[in-house]
């Protein structure tokens, strides 16, 4: 995969992400999450979560 398709594909991971996120959490925002991840333990580990959960729903083709 080209630096440009990974490109693509990350931010397509985080797009499935911050949807499933905000559909989840309407008090809070992906973005929210992800400036707290820089500093907390938590976040960190929460927002790898939901990207994680988004890069397999992708890899399952759930996404396309």
């Amino acid at each position: 995969m080209s630096a440009r398709q990974d490109e693509a594909h990350q931010k397509r991971i985080e797009e499935i992400a911050r949807a499933a996120y905000d559909r989840c959490h309407p008090q809070d925002s992906f973005k929210d999450l992800k400036h707290r991840a820089g500093f907390s333990k938590e976040d960190r580990m929460l927002l790898r979560d939901w990207l994680a959960a988004a890069s397999a729903q992708l890899s399952n083709g759930k996404h396309r």
